[in-house]
């Protein structure tokens, strides 16, 4: 609802833009996924490979951090981009953590199903 542009005449209010009221869309339809190639890496291995990398990215954040400051002070700025780069490497760490554990778990059941 817009007010007080062209669409309200004689105080009254409309809902809907002039130009949705004259079309109407079809509804979207859902296009099936593209073929997956032989070699591509799959969904689960390419989520797992940006886990990774979000884990290094936040070890190399820490390290950076920690041993090198000089006696420089951080402002807050800085300190709020470390807080935020330590929060993400905290999940990564919490995700993959959670991960291995249901893997292990998995591999277990399979194991005492034989």
């Amino acid at each position: 609802m817009r007010v007080g542009d062209a669409s309200t005449r004689d105080g009254k209010l409309t809902t809907d833009r002039p130009d949705a009221r004259s079309r109407r869309e079809a509804p979207a339809r859902a296009s099936p996924p593209p073929p997956r190639e032989a070699d591509a890496p799959s969904p689960f291995a390419r989520i797992l490979h940006g886990l990774g990398r979000e884990v290094d990215r936040g070890e190399a954040l820490v390290k950076r951090v920690v041993g090198g400051g000089g006696g420089k002070e951080i402002g807050n700025l800085e300190l709020l981009a470390l807080q935020a780069g330590v929060y993400r490497y905290s999940e990564a760490v919490d995700l993959s953590a959670k991960l291995v554990d249901r893997a292990a778990s998995g591999v277990k059941t399979v194991l005492q199903g034989q």
